[in-house]
């Protein structure tokens, strides 16, 4: 049986930084749940700081928010927001980041921007810290960015098997819950629960956020559809994937689907390796995997649900079986948070490798 110990030597957890090395930290798009997300997780990490700037739009200049036992003025976010700012943390869409992270680059701030926009640019890394921490070292325009929610999550439990076999191909069904679609998808499922609770039917001005009713359905439709069928959340799981993992010719294909559940992404994985697998080897592996853990003993009911990820900082795998269609293959479930690792953990474990 192979040794264990290889798979996720590359993964060590982010380095902790020293009082001396405190950072001059922006957050743009601080009011936002992220936003919101990112300075909890400075928190609780001890994040050195030595000033702390909150931007966001002009509607949201002047709130207050508590951080570390301050009130901290937010204040509207413009090209000249960033003088002195060691790392700029963006979360406020894909738009205001390609206007404003060249801005905070130019000021000299370190960018790690949770959008779309600068993810498959060849001069931007795209990071998951347990995967690919090599990856900040080259960033020639300043600019790291996050990977897609989904594809964080998948990777936390392919990165240590493909490490143990080499990976050949990813199919994948994504179950995504509606807090992915912002504060509106969580007012639309639960108002529309309370109708069905009632007896009523859901009328037409209830579906603003989604096509069609989310209570009580499921619905395969994540982001816009492109000319090949896909989704582009299906093609950030292609495109992404090999990217982080540089594996060019890495095979993807996903379905992205949309399901009544607050918060916590689910996947559905099926993963073709060069080697012959193990399951047994395959779950153990997680044992020394920092940010992921194993939950698999089904026959005890005992696998990863969203609720056991919920504002939890690791992913879990569980249901690890030998495909019974492709050799080489495992057939898994992956669970995270999408808001926590899934996006503001993420960001700021990429600052603590900075």
């Amino acid at each position: 049986m192979t040794e264990l110990t290889g798979p996720c030597i590359s993964a060590m957890s982010a380095p902790v930084m020293t009082i001396s090395e405190a950072k001059h930290v922006a957050i743009v798009g601080a009011t936002g749940a992220v936003g919101q997300e990112m300075l909890d997780c400075l928190d609780e990490r001890n994040f050195p700081i030595s000033e702390l700037t909150l931007l966001a739009s002009a509607r949201s200049a002047g709130k207050e928010i508590l951080f570390r036992g301050s009130l901290i003025k937010v204040k509207e976010l413009t090209h000249d927001s960033f003088e002195g700012v060691d790392i700029a943390l963006f979360s406020a869409g894909g738009d205001l980041s390609l206007e404003y992270a060249p801005s905070a680059a130019a000021a000299g701030a370190v960018v790690i921007d949770n959008s779309s926009a600068f993810r498959m640019d060849d001069q931007v890394p795209l990071v998951v810290p347990e995967v690919n921490p090599e990856a900040i070292k080259n960033r020639p325009k300043g600019i790291i960015a996050n990977p897609n929610c989904t594809t964080i999550i998948t990777l936390m439990a392919l990165s240590p098997l493909h490490k143990l076999y080499g990976l050949r191909s990813i199919i994948a069904s994504s179950y995504q819950a509606v807090s992915g679609s912002g504060a509106q998808g969580i007012i639309e499922l639960d108002e529309q629960i309370k109708v069905l609770g009632a007896g009523g039917e859901i009328t037409e001005d209830m579906k603003k956020v989604y096509p069609h009713q989310i209570a009580s359905n499921v619905i395969p439709h994540v982001d816009a559809f492109t000319e090949n069928g896909y989704t582009k959340e299906e093609l950030k799981m292609l495109n992404e994937s090999r990217k982080i993992l540089n594996l060019p010719d890495l095979r993807v294909t996903c379905t992205c689907v949309r399901v009544p559940v607050h918060r916590s992404h689910s996947v559905s994985v099926t993963a073709q390796f060069e080697r012959p697998v193990d399951v047994a080897e395959a779950r153990a592996v997680y044992a020394n995997c920092p940010g992921v853990d194993a939950k698999d003993d089904p026959e005890n009911s005992l696998y990863p649900v969203p609720l056991d990820t919920t504002k939890k900082d690791n992913c879990l795998v569980g249901r690890i079986r030998k495909d019974m269609v492709f050799d080489n293959a495992l057939a898994l479930w992956v669970v995270g948070d999408q808001v926590r690792k899934g996006a503001a953990l993420n960001a700021v474990q990429i600052a603590e490798l900075v």
